[in-house]
């Protein structure tokens, strides 16, 4: 699997978008068999995209302990974040209910670039509150690309 660049946002799919969200929500070691359970798929699925995941340096394995998010992993997974609560936000600007915006979020946020989502929150006057939660914000998204967020 190739590795995706951090700033751009788009080198994950969906499903390892989901995964890592859900690993960053926990804040701390998710095991194997949790999110097998959790997501409904086989444990070897699992620990394949585990086992990818950590190839690019975003999560950290510890055999019988689970995985963790990497300190590049964590600061990847709080974009994640950011970018369904920003997106989802924006969806109720045009209808949307937060369950149905929140919904149609997640299935095309994996497709939204790191940029558009720092210019859709400056343009949103950096939100601090989502419908599906709290928003944080990176120095990227308040003007300062490129420094550490």
């Amino acid at each position: 699997m190739p590795c995706m660049k951090i700033q751009d946002g788009l080198g994950l799919s969906p499903r390892k978008v989901t995964y890592l969200k859900y690993i960053f929500e926990r804040a701390g070691p998710v095991k194997t068999c949790d999110l097998a359970s959790r997501f409904d798929v086989d444990p070897s699925t699992i620990t394949k995209t585990l086992t990818e995941l950590s190839a690019c340096g975003l999560l950290r394995i510890a055999p019988y302990h689970g995985a963790s998010l990497s300190p590049e992993g964590r600061l990847y997974a709080e974009f994640l974040v950011k970018r369904h609560r920003i997106l989802a936000l924006a969806l109720t600007h045009y209808g949307l209910s937060r369950e149905e915006a929140c919904t149609e979020a997640s299935r095309f946020e994996s497709l939204v670039s790191k940029d558009a989502i720092d210019r859709m929150c400056k343009a949103m006057g950096h939100p601090s509150h989502g419908v599906c939660g709290e928003i944080t914000h990176d120095t990227g998204c308040l003007g300062h690309a490129g420094e550490p967020g």
